[in-house]
């Protein structure tokens, strides 16, 4: 929208050039995101309070988790907002691609904030049944994925490309791109609301995430940059960088009121959302591999789960004390800011490797 406003006043006022430079649009998305969250934050969890959707706490879990009922949830809302405002006043809305990851984050959104409403403002324990979660997720992350094929414009927009590798990029052909892309945009979104357990647990990983992908959207849409580091050229991609920011900037800003003790949570509806946005983000630039990388914490809560529920239904026996990991440690004793600290460096760690990748090919 800016965009747009500054090209047509560049002809009078010279100034309005700088507009036309990503990381200056970048850079402000994520200030702006930054603003609306802390602005509107206040307002909203008073909103949520009043409208008790309140978190709801399993009986089962670590005790010192009880005080944390009632607690406003769906704060995830304040996210997205905060997304959408940025990215729609600082990106290029020509561009397929911010549409694309805009829809996906609001389609996954809906879905969230549906399941959330029926649980803590319509005190429906059921919420939405997992089978029609999954089904809605299914048709949001096939209909992404087949608009990515078919759309493609540059052979690269649909190979594989291996980190650590120069020159491996191999075809994937329309059944096995579609399939992986739905895999990262469904596999994400799960991935990141089952590590949203704790106090900022997920958000600030999601930060870290979403600069280290706005790095390779940057990279990937400028042919002169791609080329010299043998990376995938994605035309268009660059634009990514705003909507990654936007979402940097929206997530410190929730974190300002999520931190412990928290005094909102995110909910479904922003974990599905961003887990979504981040998955399709790798696709898109053909980064696939990178984010399994650099959101290691994402993948280690999924396995954590997906091992003991296997195990308990071959053995009878559980290999943690309880899923996701987070409070496996929580119940050998971590008091719960170290658990999330410790977890925040493994994610500093893993997307400093993730990054390295650019280099050591």
């Amino acid at each position: 929208m800016l965009l747009e406003l500054a090209e047509w006043l560049t002809p009078y006022i010279s100034a309005f050039h700088v507009f036309q430079y990503l990381t200056f649009r970048a850079i402000m998305g994520t200030l702006t995101a930054l603003a609306v969250s802390l602005l509107v934050g206040p307002g909203m969890i008073r909103r949520l309070a009043a409208l008790k959707a309140g978190q709801v706490i399993r009986q089962d879990g670590p005790q010192s988790h009880l005080s944390k009922a009632g607690t406003p949830t769906m704060g995830g809302a304040l996210i997205l907002a905060s997304i959408a405002a940025s990215t729609l006043l600082w990106a290029d809305l020509h561009n397929r691609y911010v549409w694309l990851v805009l829809a996906v984050t609001v389609v996954f959104g809906a879905i969230g904030f549906y399941d959330d409403y029926k649980k803590l403002v319509l005190k429906d324990s059921r919420g939405l049944a997992a089978r029609w979660k999954y089904f809605w997720q299914s048709i949001g992350g096939l209909g992404a994925a087949l608009f990515l094929f078919y759309t493609a414009d540059v052979p690269a927009s649909t190979a594989l490309y291996l980190p650590f590798f120069k020159q491996v990029a191999l075809p994937l052909g329309a059944f096995f791109f579609v399939l992986l892309g739905y895999l990262m945009i469904v596999g994400f979104s799960n991935a990141v609301n089952l590590t949203d357990g704790l106090d900022g647990l997920a958000i600030m990983p999601s930060v870290l995430v979403a600069c280290a992908l706005g790095v390779f959207a940057y990279l990937a849409g400028n042919a002169v940059f791609s080329n010299y580091l043998q990376i995938p050229a994605v035309p268009g991609a660059g634009e990514l960088t705003i909507y990654c920011g936007a979402l940097a900037g929206a997530g410190l800003g929730f974190l300002w009121f999520n931190t412990y003790p928290a005094q909102v949570f995110m909910g479904d509806i922003g974990a599905l959302a961003i887990g979504a946005a981040l998955g399709l983000i790798a696709v898109i630039v053909r980064q696939e591999v990178a984010l399994l990388i650099m959101g290691g914490v994402f993948v280690m809560e999924t396995a954590s789960v997906m091992l003991q529920v296997a195990s308990f239904k071959l053995t009878g026996k559980r290999l943690f004390r309880m899923a996701p990991i987070h409070h496996h440690f929580e119940l050998k004793g971590w008091p719960e800011p170290r658990v999330i600290v410790r977890f925040w460096i493994i994610s500093v760690v893993l997307v400093l490797i993730g990054l390295a990748t650019l280099k050591v090919r």
